[in-house]
Parts: structure tokens; sequence; C-alpha cells
């Protein structure tokens, strides 16, 4: 069946015809534009659009599906899908396409600000996401046509952003396909493999599955329950990951076969739990109840592992028809099954974590630190906690009774100053585990969250809410400690924050962080929603342009600009200045004059070793002044454990930033510590400081620093 006869089976005569319009435009806009497996580029949406058919996704979805590419790839301009096909299927087209520019690489805030772009997407618009997801199948059903280097980075890429993203919105049909494509590209021997040998253990054990299904069948029928009983196989993703983190090899994996019972009432589900269990013995610590207790994607199903009288292990899921429905299409249940009232609660369940997630994340410090924090609440792993009221929590894993008191409410958190779990006094950083039941201690008069606490909580929400409280309760406190912290820094580079933080440099500077007064920034910084470099470092870029050029110094009677020319030395002109090859200062260091005889005046660097013993009296106040357009070396030094490559990190850092080396010299010292010397070109103090903390990311690396020769 192609998709034009797929529209016409699921939609509207006058969907219909708003379909095919869809096809037909962008089937003319991609005229004559090849795919790299060379199939017409159109055969592409119109794979997606029928992925979103399969789903059940409503008409401006699969609109937007066939045009999700026209203003990237051809002449159209959303003004032109504007006219045609109105506001929400343009939005959604322009939606996509905005996500379709996200390329996921090795820099962290890149990479985070991306997943940002991904939430907002969400927040806006869910569909947005589902027409991604598709995108993206049909794209890894495809990727045998590329190259080695970018079928592992799409697969990768997939693999940590992509799937969670569709277990989150519990689309499994969609999850289980993209994790074993990505496994195929990933692992390809692991997964020719599973292929192959999986195939036989199948054949194999068809006739047990075969019993088990026949066996279920007629318990349903002795208690009178209509029902289905399939076996079904598990994805090959999912067996790889079994016997990767539990090191078993194939033939110890059991469960390759789950059989699914589906029947009509929640209670018929429980009353068949108890007839399979008086048939089988259960195996203790495998049975769950995520009906009760449903996953934080909504799924809900009885999964229990049983143990024929042959000693064969088998799972069975248990779910109502309603169950398997969301089970298999998560979220695009919505609009599949619409008539559905459990599918609207189901929806707007989901819909909630995405608005939560934005709550939050614009509290946090950093776009790495919304990664951190969202990687507890994407990912599959979470405990389930209770209060004494039988209220059950998610959390995730690793959580603490501050996770569990702000999951509560803010108040409790803020508020909590004590813990009990399962009635015993805990500590506060002290790690939950799924069954406990939690109970917060509060005081009325409590000071409020500590500082400390941000140390150790794993959620996104109770991280935000702790900063909420600093930045609303202790304003003025923040107010003085992020005006010390930024006199420290600027006077650490040899300003004075007086002279940076002017009526025009803060107009600016407000400009690109928005703070509406001076004491609002300072607040920022001390609380720590800015970081001091990020207010420095403008500070200064701004200081630097507002600064007259640099002056023309007088060498042998000639006129020339030299670098010297953006270095003042205190109550003196016309001399010849150099800067000392001992220390090698950069633009930002604090740095002082030394008045040679015959070779003018010689610039250090204030904490120079050689001028530890030079004449106190032929030593000048110095100061960098104007924008310098030329080079300078800085001597670092990098100690480490002693491994393999570390010198080849350093050069990798170094070329990161875009920066270049004129020497490097590696050995391994007494200690048995491996000495990386490497002299860096740049033209300013803040790339020093930045490569400094970026080499020390690395934990083999236990120091780097700048030096003296």
């Amino acid at each position: 069946m192609d998709v034009i006869e797929k529209i016409q089976n699921n939609y509207s005569a006058d969907d219909c015809e708003l379909l095919i319009s869809a096809y037909d435009y962008a089937n003319e806009m991609h005229s004559g534009q090849k795919r790299a497996s060379g199939e017409p580029y159109f055969t592409h949406p119109c794979a997606v659009a029928e992925i979103l058919i399969d789903l059940g996704l409503d008409t401006p979805t699969v609109a937007a599906a066939f045009l999700h590419d026209v203003v990237e790839d051809t002449p159209a301009t959303e003004e032109d899908i504007l006219r045609r096909f109105g506001k929400e299927i343009m939005t959604l087209v322009d939606g996509v396409t905005k996500l379709d520019k996200i390329h996921f690489r090795t820099h962290e805030e890149e990479d985070a600000e991306n997943f940002r772009k991904i939430f907002v997407a969400m927040a806006n618009d869910v569909r947005v996401i589902i027409i991604k997801l598709a995108d993206r199948l049909h794209n890894m059903r495809s990727l045998n046509f590329l190259s080695n280097e970018r079928q592992q980075r799409i697969a990768k890429e997939t693999l940590e952003i992509f799937t969670p993203l569709a277990g989150r919105l519990g689309i499994s049909q969609i999850k289980c396909e993209l994790e074993d494509l990505c496994l195929k590209y990933l692992e390809p021997e692991a997964y020719e493999f599973l292929v192959k040998n999986i195939h036989q253990e199948l054949v194999d054990r068809q006739s047990f599955v075969d019993f088990v299904v026949e066996e279920i069948k007629e318990v349903l029928k002795e208690s009178e329950i209509k029902g289905e009983v399939i076996g079904r196989p598990k994805h090959f993703y999912s067996i790889y990951r079994k016997m990767k983190n539990q090191g078993k090899t194939l033939d110890q994996i059991y469960d390759l076969t789950a059989v699914r019972v589906i029947v009509d009432k929640t209670e018929e589900c429980y009353e068949i739990l108890g007839k399979i269990h008086q048939k089988w013995k259960p195996v203790p610590g495998r049975i769950k109840d995520y009906i009760a207790t449903p996953k934080r994607n909504m799924y809900q199903s009885l999964h229990t592992t049983v143990v024929t009288n042959f000693g064969q292990f088998f799972e069975i899921q248990i779910r109502t028809v309603e169950m398997h429905k969301m089970a298999e299409y998560g979220i695009a249940a919505h609009w599949k099954y619409k008539e559905n009232k459990s599918s609207e609660n189901n929806f707007d369940a989901r819909l909630s974590w995405i608005r939560d997630v934005m709550d939050w994340q614009g509290s946090l410090n950093e776009s790495k630190e919304f990664v951190d924090s969202l990687k507890n609440d994407l990912y599959d792993n979470e405990l389930l906690v209770f209060t004494p009221h039988g209220k059950v929590i998610s959390l995730p894993l690793e959580a603490t009774p501050v996770d569990f008191a702000y999951a509560i409410h803010s108040e409790v958190g803020n508020k909590c100053v004590g813990a009990k779990v399962n009635g015993k006094m805990v500590a506060l950083n002290s790690q939950l585990s799924t069954g406990d039941v939690v109970e917060i201690l509060t005081q009325s008069n409590s000071r409020g969250p500590s500082w400390d606490w941000l140390k150790f909580v794993k959620s996104g929400s109770a991280r935000a809410k702790i900063r909420q409280f600093f930045k609303r309760e202790m304003k003025e406190e923040n107010a003085k400690t992020g005006k010390a912290m930024l006199e420290a820094e600027a006077k650490r580079k040899g300003y004075n924050l007086n002279d940076l933080l002017t009526e025009s440099s803060f107009k600016k500077l407000s400009n690109k962080l928005v703070f509406s007064s001076v004491n609002e920034m300072m607040a920022s910084v001390g609380y720590g929603a800015v970081s001091v470099n990020q207010v420095i470092f403008k500070l200064i870029d701004y200081y630097k342009k507002e600064m007259p050029k640099p002056v023309e110094i007088v060498d042998s009677g000639k006129l020339k600009h030299t670098p010297a020319g953006s270095v003042t030395i205190k109550g003196m002109s016309g001399l010849l200045i150099r800067f000392a090859h001992c220390c090698n200062p950069v633009p930002g260091d604090d740095i002082v004059g030394f008045v040679s005889r015959g070779r003018g005046v010689i610039v250090h660097r204030s904490d120079c070793t050689n001028l530890t013993e030079a004449d106190k009296n032929r030593l000048q106040p110095a100061q960098w002044t104007g924008d310098i357009n030329t080079d300078f070396l800085a001597d670092i030094k990098v100690i480490s454990d002693n491994y393999d490559g570390v010198t080849a990190y350093v050069i990798a850092e170094i070329a990161a930033m875009r920066l270049s080396f004129t020497q490097i010299n590696g050995r391994i010292n007494k200690d048995n510590l491996a000495e990386v010397e490497v002299r860096v070109k740049l033209n300013k103090r803040s790339d020093i400081d930045l490569l400094i903390n970026r080499l020390k990311r690395d934990k083999r690396i236990i120091d780097a620093y700048r030096t003296t020769n």
C-alpha cells in the first residue's frame, strides 16, 4: 500500500485533499533532487509521512512531514507554506527546520544549548519532536549509503539523544527500532551475532513459547476472561544491553520472548497474575507492578518472570487493551485514539513533564548544568518511594531526602531540617532506594536551604528551587558576595572594577545578559546564575575598546608601532620597551617595568621570580592600554598520571581553542608522573585561564599552571 492509499484509508475527504495537496507541492519542490542512495529525494518525506500515518498523527502533522524539508532544501519560503497551507502547518515546518540545524558535536556547552532548543520546541508543540523522530527513523533505515564515519556519528547521536526522547514520550515502536539500528552501526559484530543466533534460538524455542501461550489461554478460558495472548521476541538492543550489563552469554538469557496477555479490565490483570503464579513459580524480585506505579513515561503493565516445572524461565507481561495502546504508541495515542478519555489524561501527564523541565531549566547556571540535571529525568532510570500516607513519588536514581522534599512542594524543601527513612533518622545527603517510606521534618523558622545541598541533589527541579530561594530571599547578601567576587577577579587580571564598570559598559552588558540594574547583576553573580568570568571578560573587552589607540614609542630617533605601544610606564615616555622572555607577560597579566641600562624598559610579570633580587628603585609601575594585534607566548606546565597520550591530549586541547604552540616537551619525573611543558602562542590572558581550565577537566591531570623560565 503506497502513501496515497494510506491517506485515503485513514483520513476524511477534506483531510485527504489537504494532504494530497502537500504531497504534490513537496514532490514538485524536490523534483530532480537525489538522496545519497540515488533515489529521488521525495521518497524521504513520503517515508516520514507514512511513519506518522501509522502512528495515527493528525492531518497538520502529516502535511508538515511532507513539507518538512522544502524550506531548507528548495526555493520554497515560509511565506509560500503559510499562504498555501496555513499558520499551523507552517509553524510545524518551521519548528522542524530549526531542529534540523542542530548538530551535536564534542563541545559540551554547544550540545547542552542544543538540548535546550529541543525542549523549547517540545514545549511549544510536541508534534515537532514526533516529526523529527520519524525523520530520524527513516534516515537510520537508509544509513548504509553514507560513509562509515557519518554512520558512527549519526548512530551515536541517535542513541544518546533521540532514543531516550522516544522512550520518555512512550513511543516504543520508534524507540525499539532506533535502538536496533544504532546497534547495527555502532557494534556491527555484536549485531550480526544476535541476528544470526537469536533467529536460531527463537526457532528452537518456538514450540516452548507456543506451549506457554496455549497454557495461558487455557487459564483465561477457565477464568471466563476474554483476552489475547501473544509471544513477541524482544528487540536486539535490549538483549545486547542485558548481556553486556549482566555479563551473560546468549544461552543464559531466558526471556528472548516476552509473552503478553492483553485483557479488558485492570482487575482482570491482577486475577490472571494470581492464576499464573498458582500454575508456575514466580522468580523472587522479578515481579513488577507498573499499573499501580506507572513509569514516568506513563507505561503501565504487570511484569513477572516465572519458571516452569521443566526449569525454563520466561517473562509474562499483563495489561489492558488501553495500557497496550499507550505502551506501543505513547504520546501519539492522543491522536490515534483521540476519542478515549484515558488518552487525554496520559497526554496531559506527559506534557506536564515537558513543562516542568522548561520551568526549572531557566534557573540553572549554565547549559551543561541543565543537561546534567535533565539526563536524570530523561533516561530510563528512576526509583519509586512513598510518603507516610502511601503516595508514590518518582525520583531519579541516587536521589536524596532533599530531592524528595522538593518533589512534595517547594516550601517543604525550603523548611526541611531532617528526614526519616523507614522510621529511622538519616542524613539529608543519604541515597534513597525503591520502596523507601520517607518522612520530611520541617521547622517554620528554618533559615532555608543550604548551598551544600546543590552538591548532592540529583533532580533538576530540586536544584532549580534551591537556586530560586537564594535568588529571592538573599538578594542583598548575594549582591555583596557578587561584588566582592568581581572585584577580586578584576584585581587578579590587573584592573580596577570601578574603571571597568562604567555606565556605558553596564548598558552594553545588560543588553547581552539582561540585567535591570547593577545590583541585580551583582546578586546574579553572588548566587551563581552568572559566572564571574562571564561578566569580567565582557567588561574588560568593553574597556579595551574604549581606550585610546596605542601610543607611538621612540626608538633610535624613529617612530614605530610595537606591541610595547600597548604598555605605559608611570611617569616616563619616549622609552624603548621590550618584553621579558623569562616570564612572557601577556595582556591582562599584572606587570611591572624594569629600567635597564642601555636597553630601555623590560616589562616583566609582577610575579616573575627573576625580579626577586632586582633593585627596587629601578622597578616602575606599568599597565596595559589599548588593543593589541600581535601574538604573545606563554609557558604552561602540565603534571599528570603517567599514561600514553597525555601529550596528545594537551595538543588536542590547544587545537580545540584554535591556538598554536611553538614548542612542547614531555618527560617522566622522579615520582613517575608525566610532565609536559608547552609554549603557547596567544594574544589575551583569558585564553591562558581557559586553556588551563580545559586541561584540568581530565581527571588524570593533577595540575596545570603557568611557569617562569
